[in-house]
């Protein structure tokens, strides 16, 4: 009798493993958050940032993954910074604590790797490193991903945070209309070699924003 042998996906078309039994803290994505990321890692040949949206009562779990106007190349992302204000006093006026929207900085990398460059751990102890709690993620194209929660709590500290995909609250369909639209408006791919001013590609800030985003980031003078 002949079999059928059943090869396993790729390691891109993979989900992310199923959550855990026991308590170990996980980063999750909702599966509609999941696929809006996968999309946007996958749409264009660029890096994409944003910020994960987290539920209210379980800061842990992204229900949405959000852009704003950025310039990008296959090794940077440059937020602009009148969109990155826009996008702030939009989730404050809907009801939404910074906690909720200025905590999980999610990006993407078109390669195979998802290990954080030079620049995106500079990037993370400037803007998120006075907030009491903060995620860095990163999805590689290659289906590989990183995620790492800081805290400031007391002397401090850091530890990496499995992905998991989170099935048990209710989800929206996926709409890639409307994220290719979310795309086209807010992503500007550049020339893979081009300088900004005096900065070469893998040394900009994507958060090289003014001092009035200070107190988004910092839960001293924000919560409470």
């Amino acid at each position: 009798m002949n079999r059928i042998l059943k090869r396993p996906l790729p390691r891109n078309l993979r989900p992310p493993d199923p959550l855990p039994d026991d308590d170990t803290p996980a980063l999750r994505f909702t599966p509609y958050a999941w696929s809006k990321l996968q999309f946007m890692c996958h749409v264009g040949d660029t890096e994409i940032g944003g910020f994960g949206i987290a539920r209210e009562d379980d800061l842990l779990l992204i229900e949405d993954f959000v852009t704003v106007k950025q310039h990008t190349t296959a090794i940077s992302v440059e937020f602009d910074d009148a969109a990155v204000a826009d996008f702030f006093d939009d989730q404050i006026d809907v009801g939404r604590q910074p906690e909720q929207f200025a905590r999980i900085w999610l990006h993407t990398h078109p390669g195979d790797s998802s290990h954080p460059s030079c620049t995106d751990e500079t990037t993370f102890q400037r803007v998120f490193g006075t907030c009491s709690w903060s995620v860095m993620a990163i999805l590689a194209r290659g289906g590989q991903t990183y995620a790492r929660l800081q805290f400031s709590a007391g002397p401090g500290g850091s530890m990496l945070l499995p992905v998991m995909i989170d099935y048990s609250p209710a989800f929206t369909g996926s709409d890639q209309e409307a994220w290719l639209s979310e795309y086209k408006q807010n992503v500007i791919p550049q020339p893979v070699f081009k300088q900004r001013g005096h900065k070469h590609e893998d040394e900009i800030d994507p958060f090289d924003v003014d001092d009035v985003f200070d107190g988004v980031f910092d839960d001293r003078e924000v919560l409470v």
